[in-house]
């Protein structure tokens, strides 16, 4: 059964390791960081970690197993109930101390909270790969990708920005980032983020202007930014000071599994900080490993999309791998105090839900680039293409 089981795993034999690795390895951390939720919580977190990463292993399995023709079609169909979902979760109103929280939905049954932004991150890339790919070959007007192309991406940009500003930015830059690699105009990309930019500021500017005109975050970001480059303020920077503790105890080879001294006073130790407590229990070596598998993990994103024989194929490799690196890094670099905190998980690594299982789906759709890049496997005859005639 177990070779059977084996012989169904296919594509980048050095993804599905640096992903095992690194999923299997976060249960030490979750474990050893949990107690910062009391003694009879440790096990139940563990556990409950432990079912995600398994449910999220799953969901890569039977992606990876879809033949990556048919995400353009779903993309397609994504955009919009994305859009609806986004606006759903936008008017709940969830407010804790006066700033918006109204990020997560509540998944029944299962009694999991849903974060849409993770999922809208994912098809928001594959459908502009999609857009990308159809548009290879032609000569791209500005007017003519408004509808089709900067709209959507708008829209959700818009609707997560108020309550989740590290996301919102995210998606922009890696789709911007996107965009550029698929050959997109270089002459309109210009006027695209200085546009970006001016909704950005006139957003700050309504915000200030109008405090009660919506539920924000802004005071909360603007706190953020003035604590990264002010760390006189001790009181108001205490998860950093916190953090770089952790990490200066670890020094070169840690202090050993599960003995971190910072991780009972460490707000968010198992999830936005868990990388200070991963290198005061490893060291900075331990530290290394990780980064350097990340590192790995992107390079075999590159050398995927590098071999596929289409260009939706390589654009879909870059598109959705690109985003869980660049989160990593930037959860690191918060961790070690280089960039102002964002809120951003550890890909495969920090506690969490959905969020674990956006990942594994985003990695299952690289590693569906990396099984069907034969002929026959990636012809044109997809029926749900047709959802996408008009794109």
């Amino acid at each position: 059964m177990i070779k059977n089981f084996s012989e169904k795993i296919k594509g980048d034999k050095i993804i599905w390791i640096v992903v095992s690795i690194l999923a299997i390895f976060s249960f030490l951390p979750i474990y050893s960081a949990s107690s910062n939720f009391g003694n009879g919580m440790i096990l139940s977190n563990l556990l409950k970690h432990v079912s995600i990463v398994f449910v999220g292993f799953l969901i890569m399995f039977f992606t990876h197993m879809i033949p990556y023709k048919y995400f353009k079609g779903l993309s397609v169909i994504g955009i919009p109930i994305i859009i609806v979902v986004l606006v759903f979760t936008s008017m709940q109103g969830t407010i804790i101390e006066g700033a918006n929280a109204s990020r997560w939905l509540k998944l029944p049954l299962i009694g999991l909270s849903f974060q849409p932004s993770s999922l809208a991150t994912v098809i928001i890339m594959v459908y502009t790969a999609f857009y990308l790919s159809k548009n290879q070959n032609k000569n791209i007007k500005f007017k003519y990708s408004i509808l089709p192309l900067w709209f959507p991406l708008s829209i959700i940009v818009l609707l997560i920005l108020p309550s989740n500003l590290s996301t919102s930015l995210m998606i922009f830059i890696m789709t911007i980032t996107l965009i550029f690699i698929g050959r997109y105009p270089i002459k309109y990309l210009f006027g695209i983020f200085s546009s970006g930019i001016f909704m950005f500021c006139l957003f700050i500017f309504l915000v200030k202007s109008y405090p009660n005109l919506f539920p924000n975050r802004v005071d909360t970001w603007s706190n953020r930014i003035e604590n990264f480059f002010d760390p006189s303020k001790e009181e108001s920077n205490y998860q950093i000071q916190r953090a770089k503790s952790a990490i200066a105890n670890g020094s070169l080879f840690g202090v050993g599994a599960g003995k971190s001294t910072m991780k009972n006073i460490l707000p968010q130790s198992t999830s936005d900080f868990i990388f200070a407590i991963i290198t005061e229990e490893y060291g900075i070596i331990g530290a290394g490993i990780i980064l350097f598998l990340y590192t790995l993990l992107l390079f075999r994103i590159i050398v995927v999309s590098y071999k596929s024989v289409t260009d939706f194929g390589q654009l879909l490799a870059l598109g959705v791998g690109l985003p869980i690196i660049f989160q990593a890094y930037i959860n690191m670099g918060v961790a070690v105090h280089l960039i102002p905190v964002t809120g951003q998980p550890l890909p495969l690594i920090s506690s969490g839900g959905t969020s674990i299982w956006m990942t594994f789906l985003a990695i299952g759709i690289v590693l569906s680039v990396s099984v069907n890049d034969r002929e026959d496997l990636i012809s044109s005859e997809n029926p749900l293409n047709i959802l996408g005639e008009e794109v």
